[in-house]
């Protein structure tokens, strides 16, 4: 008989996912598929005693019915490092909490496989680690000085401004070159944030979609268009964005050719770039979507892909 695997997901609770679109439930279910036992817990719920790395889990049952879709048992305090697998899936943002837990689950990996990599999550924040690829690239600018914010629009007329540890589109900014706002959102962007804001050039080809690309252990495996709403300049489906089906141009076949390599050494096996036009504008890391949508459109199961290469990687 096959030794049972042992998989805790470290996530937003449970009861706040939407099935339809969650890559952490699709995941999850087809772990419980395979006969693994799941258990659950939100990062919250992490320690370090002593040198252990802690966690009050709850055994967790999944199914695929709106409304009713998990079940969960009594709650266990575990040593983390007993268990198979750990998936790292809460959402951004990336502040200091989500960087205290790569901290922690470190402790713990590679004998426990944490997915993705806790130590390359941390150094590999998402807007900053594309811009290891600077030709491949929007302009791009990353700072907290309103002179030079004011400098770049003015030699790239429309920009996108937006905080550099956000995420899911809150906080994005379409601004033209003779917006009067300008200020004032600094102002307020300044209030907000501690860390330095990210200005790109505004790419006009997000019009006709924001493609996310998933790509596990370096290889592309399927992809979304993501179209923004006639009313809004972002494509985050949560905000009014529609996906739709899509195949890979040569030009993202050469993407993800290039960044393949620094993926696979940093051993991140999931992960979700985004491309407008013939632009890449981030490397997702910390918690990738659109494994759901992929599949509900016709392509790979990546859950299933993810899983096959996780085995690989235990084995």
């Amino acid at each position: 008989m096959a030794a049972i695997v042992n998989v805790a997901v470290q996530m937003d609770h449970i009861s706040t996912v939407n099935i339809t679109g969650d890559s952490t439930f699709a995941m999850s279910l087809e772990a419980q598929n395979r006969g693994y036992k799941l258990f659950h817990y939100t990062p919250d719920q992490l320690s370090l005693r002593d040198g252990a790395v802690i966690a009050t889990v709850e055994p967790m049952e999944l199914r695929d019915e709106k409304g009713n879709h998990y079940t969960l048992g009594a709650p266990e305090r575990v040593d983390l490092s007993t268990m198979d697998v750990v998936l790292l899936r809460q959402d951004p943002p990336f502040d200091m909490a989500y960087i205290t837990s790569t901290h922690l689950l470190e402790r713990i990996h590679p004998k426990t496989l944490v997915v993705n990599d806790p130590a390359w999550v941390r150094n590999s924040p998402e807007k900053i680690f594309v811009t290891e690829f600077p030709d491949l690239m929007p302009r791009t600018l990353i700072t907290k000085d309103p002179k030079e914010i004011a400098r770049f629009r003015e030699e790239m007329g429309d920009i996108i401004l937006k905080p550099l540890y956000g995420n899911g589109g809150a906080g994005v900014f379409h601004s033209t070159r003779d917006d009067r706002n300008m200020s004032s959102l600094l102002e307020m962007f300044g209030q907000m944030f501690r860390e330095p804001f990210i200005a790109q050039e505004y790419l006009p080809a997000v019009r006709k979609g924001d493609k996310r690309i998933i790509l596990i252990d370096g290889k592309p495996v399927g992809a979304i268009n993501r179209v923004p709403a006639e009313t809004d300049s972002r494509s985050n489906m949560h905000v009014g964005g529609r996906a739709e089906a899509t195949e890979l141009t040569a030009r993202e076949e050469e993407i993800c050719a290039r960044i393949g390599p620094s993926l696979r050494d940093r051993g991140f096996l999931l992960v979700g770039i985004d491309v407008i036009g013939d632009k890449l504008t981030e490397i997702n890391v910390t918690s990738p979507t659109g494994i759901r949508e992929v599949k509900r459109f016709g392509g790979a199961d990546i859950a299933a892909l993810l899983w096959d290469a996780i085995e690989a990687k235990r084995a």
